[in-house]
């Protein structure tokens, strides 16, 4: 018998970065409005360096050292209000993001569906999303 599937199904995601120091300063700024904050630093015995930010028990969004990802990456977090999805956008621009998608409605994709798009340092999609009315 399969396990339910919960709304929030997926337990981490990790990709390599091409610029591990500007994309810990620009994800560190980013995620504070969605009460995600830096977790983990560490290097592994390998060389590798990973990050993991997130709120305990673990970090569920890792960034790394080592071959970066080529091509298109789009990656959305939750937010529990409109008002979060409007501080994210402004934080991630100040860290140095690049305005993909203001902050507003997008009735295109359901009702309700208030987000916000940021381009991080290696050009990857990052959404806030808020589903709330």
């Amino acid at each position: 018998m399969a396990a339910p599937i919960t709304a929030n199904m997926i337990h981490h995601i990790d990709f390599a970065v091409t610029d591990l120091t500007r994309s810990r300063a620009f994800y560190l700024e980013a995620l504070k409005p969605l009460g995600m904050r830096l977790m983990m630093d560490r290097q592994h015995e390998d060389g590798r360096q990973i990050i993991g930010f997130g709120s305990p028990p673990d970090p569920v969004f890792w960034i790394r050292s080592g071959q970066p990802v080529l091509g298109h990456l789009h990656v959305a977090f939750n937010a529990g209000s409109r008002t979060v999805v409007d501080a994210f956008h402004a934080a991630a621009i100040a860290a140095g993001g690049r305005d993909h998608g203001a902050p507003g409605l997008r009735s295109r994709y359901a009702a309700h569906y208030y987000a916000a798009f940021v381009l991080d340092p290696d050009g990857h999609n990052v959404e806030a999303v808020c589903r709330l009315p």
